[in-house]
C-alpha cells in the first residue's frame, strides 16, 4: 500500500509512480518513488505524413497564383487523440488508487493534458488530488522526488543512517 500516487504526462507518454518506504528505513533510506507503469500515445507526436493522408497544411494555390486558406482540421483531431489518451490515463490511475489504498494524487502535466486528465478522472472518494502544471515526463524517479518534494507535495527522500549513527 502506497499513500501517495504521482502521474506524470505528456501528449505522447504517461508514467504513473508510489512512494514506497523500504522495509529498513534505516539502512536503505527512502521513502523512493517507484515507477510501476508507462504509456505511450504513438500517434501523438507522429509525423504528420504518418498520422495524414496529404501533409500539406495551411494555403492552397489556384493556377492564377491566387492563395486560399483551408482548414483540415488537424487541430482538432489532435485534441482528440489527446483527450483519449487522457481517458486512458485517468482508467489506469483509478486502478491503481485503489488497488494500492492511496490517499493522494499529484497530477503533473502542461497545461492543455493537465484539463483533459482533470475532465476525465473519475470520482476516488477519499483522495487529495494535487496538480502540478508543468510537463516533468523527462524527470527520472529521484529527480522527480527532490523536485515534488521542494513543492512540499511529497516527503523528501532520507539517506541511509550511517555507521554509528
Amino acid at each position: 500500500m502506497s499513500e501517495y500516487c504521482v502521474v506524470v504526462a505528456e501528449g505522447a507518454r504517461a508514467r504513473f509512480f508510489t512512494l514506497e518506504r523500504p522495509d529498513l528505513p534505516e539502512l536503505e533510506g527512502g521513502p523512493d518513488l517507484m515507477e510501476h507503469l508507462s504509456l505511450a500515445n504513438p500517434r501523438h507526436r507522429a509525423h504528420d505524413s504518418k498520422v495524414y493522408a496529404d501533409a500539406r497544411s495551411g494555403r492552397n494555390r489556384t493556377p492564377g497564383g491566387q492563395g486560399h486558406a483551408y482548414d483540415e482540421h488537424r487541430d482538432g483531431h489532435d485534441a482528440e487523440m489527446e483527450h483519449r489518451f487522457a481517458r486512458d490515463i485517468a482508467r489506469q490511475l483509478d486502478g491503481l488508487a485503489r488497488s494500492n489504498g492511496t490517499r493522494r494524487v499529484i497530477l503533473c502535466a502542461e497545461k492543455r493534458m493537465l484539463g483533459f486528465l482533470r475532465n476525465g478522472l473519475p470520482e476516488l472518494p477519499g483522495v487529495e488530488i494535487r496538480e502540478v502544471q508543468k510537463d516533468l515526463a523527462k524527470l527520472g524517479p529521484r529527480e522527480l522526488q527532490e523536485h515534488l518534494a521542494r513543492d512540499g507535495l511529497l516527503p523528501r527522500r532520507r539517506p541511509p543512517a550511517g555507521p554509528g549513527s
